[in-house]
């Protein structure tokens, strides 16, 4: 009869400390569920600089480069043939250097000796003149087949992966063909947010993202001005970006704005037999109502639940 009683009294005691809540309508975030796209900052293509055959490829999908780093050479045959051809007039106008010299020499000799005029020896030291600037611009020209070979390296513009290679080793390429696509920069997802939206968006705007089962958030960086195709399109930051498939798509709520509605915390909120009830006071004593319930809010204070139809304004709910 005493352990009765004893507990009798804690029940008493306990249903005594139950706190209660008046409901109140409360602005909640409304959220538009969008996919985005993993893509890098900055998508850069590593052209080959002259036309040839790709006789070196030293990346594939999904390699890691660094800036500076030799990725493919590109070969044309045809440069060896020209500066062979170079090499054949500068010997052939080495020669005549040196004959021009040689009479330079002796046409000296001669007008000391009062054999010639002065007028010939000018005519003879033009002549070496001449030779002598063909001479170099035949080695300058040399220079520009030699650097036009050297341009058949082609190397990765900045640090980031390799996300396409469109040619093989073998491949007959154009000048200004890409050989390899390289993605750096960071890594960000790209969200494409119907216009009617538009005005709803906020920079800095925080960002709920869904991916491979987990949940993180992300940071709404920069929202562009253009309209594409009926579509807003905003990037958004994540610290723990899975960047494993470039192109990914991942789904991503966005904040479009705010709404009036009933939320109870989740614990106030039981089960029965597939029914939500929720314990109102009135009257001096407690009654279960009915509820459906909408979606989840979690605000700082814990986790909440939307009520859309069985409370009402005003309504006092029994919190445990």
């Amino acid at each position: 009869m005493r352990t009765a009683l004893a507990l009798a009294s804690l029940l008493v005691s306990g249903s005594a400390f139950a706190g209660t809540l008046t409901l109140q309508p409360t602005e909640i975030t409304e959220w538009k569920a969008v996919y985005g796209r993993v893509e890098a900052r900055d998508t850069v293509p590593a052209r080959a600089r002259i036309g040839g055959i790709v006789v070196e490829l030293a990346v594939s999908e999904g390699d890691s480069v660094k800036s500076g780093q030799k990725i493919a050479v590109v070969r044309d045959d045809k440069i060896a043939f020209q500066i062979a051809a170079l090499d054949a007039q500068l010997r052939a106008l080495q020669a005549q250097y040196e004959t021009a010299q040689s009479e330079l020499e002796r046409g000296q000799a001669l007008v000391d000796k009062g054999v010639i005029t002065v007028q010939r020896l000018d005519q003879l030291r033009t002549q070496v003149d001449v030779v002598r600037n063909q001479i170099a611009a035949t080695e300058a020209q040399r220079e520009v087949v030699v650097q036009q070979g050297a341009e058949g390296e082609v190397y990765a513009a900045s640090d980031g992966r390799v996300l396409t290679v469109p040619v093989t080793r073998g491949a007959v390429i154009m000048a200004g063909e890409p050989v390899a696509t390289i993605g750096g920069g960071g890594f960000f997802l790209r969200l494409a947010i119907p216009e009617r939206h538009a005005t709803l968006l906020e920079q800095d705007a925080s960002i709920r993202i869904t991916a491979n089962g987990r949940e993180s958030s992300g940071r709404l960086a920069k929202i562009y001005p253009q309209i594409q195709n009926g579509r807003v399109i905003a990037d958004v930051e994540v610290d723990a970006l899975d960047t494993a498939f470039v192109d990914a798509r991942v789904l991503v709520e966005v904040p479009v704005g705010e709404r009036s509605a009933l939320i109870v915390p989740r614990t106030a909120v039981s089960t029965r037999s597939g029914i939500d009830f929720v314990s109102v006071e009135g009257h001096g004593d407690h009654a279960e109502r009915a509820v459906v319930l909408g979606e989840a809010v979690v605000r700082a204070d814990g986790a909440y639940v939307e009520i859309l139809t069985g409370l009402a304004p005003g309504d006092v709910v029994v919190v445990p």
